[in-house]
């Protein structure tokens, strides 16, 4: 299949391409099933389709300015879905396992990689999912792993650009005692109300609350909220937050520039004092946030028209280590060769 890479979207664009799936079953992984079918047969009652049991990840692969082919952080989205293994009970990919499935999707999929300059990536997703039929909830030990990829394009294909965002006090994303803080579906089910309600109101994201308070700033949207403010690169810190890789990786080089960088606590009346804020993670990796409504108190908050000076320069440094622009000192990415 042939695509027109100025128009891709940041979307799943269907290629033909491979997939991998292996089943756990007997207390062992299955060898791996290649297939180009994009359909997984599972049974009605699946632990999957009716309890909720499937973590996933989102992983991309990037074509360098060098013509070298490198994939992000494999290594620590592996050890995330193993985090949400074991809090959803499900069995265990091992990181050889999944980061050896997802070099090998890129390397069969590397016809619709798309080129340097298109500023698009093979958005590559591995998901595992109970497959044991069941009407008891309780931890069964079998499932299957899949892992496929898509080209994506650029989230901004105008470049990185500031979006408008609400306050929401009234639906919880995560409660501090649940699953925020893993990467598996029913934490994207729980915020589509929300979500949804703010589009309607011409807002792109949706601020959240944590459940106690509703006082303290949690994600925004999917993804991490983040703050400037004066050499100061703040995030939220609560047991109900995703870790964020892309969060980790522009802390790190916050830091490297010579920010002191805080996690802790975000009181919402602190939003006012803040220079810059976004969000981030792996589509858009910095989502600057123009302006934030609070509806409690009818005050909106103006931080920017355009693009603040260091989310810029964080999202430019992250994205020429993605494309081979700069030397990768924190060995993040794996060439696929």
């Amino acid at each position: 299949m042939e695509f027109n890479w100025d128009e891709l979207g940041f979307d799943f664009n269907p290629t033909g391409g491979e997939n991998v799936r292996y089943y756990f079953k007997n207390g062992a992984w299955g060898e791996a099933q290649y297939t180009t079918d994009e359909y997984i047969p599972v049974h009605m009652s699946s632990a999957c389709l009716n309890y909720g049991l499937q973590a996933f990840e989102g992983l991309k692969a990037f074509r360098g300015v060098d013509g070298r082919v490198r994939l992000f952080r494999p290594h620590a989205h592996a050890q995330r879905m193993a985090a949400g293994a074991k809090k959803l009970c499900l069995p265990m990919v091992s990181e050889d396992m999944f980061v050896e499935s997802c070099v090998d999707i890129v390397r069969r999929n590397i016809d619709f990689l798309p080129p340097y300059e298109s500023r698009a990536a093979l958005y590559v997703r591995p998901v595992l999912f109970g497959t044991k039929p069941c009407l008891t909830v309780k931890a069964y030990n079998e499932a299957g792993f899949c892992v496929f990829a898509t080209p994506a394009g650029p989230y901004f294909k105008e470049g990185i650009l500031p979006i408008d965002a609400i306050i929401n006090r009234n639906q919880d994303r995560s409660a501090p005692l649940g699953t925020g803080d893993v990467k598996v579906g029913g934490n994207y089910a729980s915020s589509m109300l929300s979500c949804q309600e703010a589009h309607d109101l011409g807002y792109k994201a949706v601020l959240y609350t944590e459940s106690v308070h509703h006082r303290y700033i949690e994600e925004c949207g999917a993804a991490n909220f983040i703050a400037i403010k004066n050499g100061r690169y703040i995030t939220p810190k609560s047991p109900s937050i995703l870790p964020s890789i892309t969060n980790s990786s522009l802390r790190q080089l916050a830091e490297d520039k010579g920010f002191i960088v805080e996690q802790r606590p975000i009181d919402l009346e602190e939003l006012p004092t803040f220079e810059e804020c976004g969000a981030c993670g792996t589509g858009a990796i910095i989502t600057p946030l123009g302006n934030v409504f609070d509806p409690e108190t009818g005050k909106n908050i103006h931080y920017c028209d355009e693009t603040g000076p260091v989310l810029l320069d964080l999202y430019n440094t992250l994205q020429d280590i993605q494309y081979g622009r700069k030397e990768d000192k924190f060995g993040w990415t794996v060439l696929v060769e």
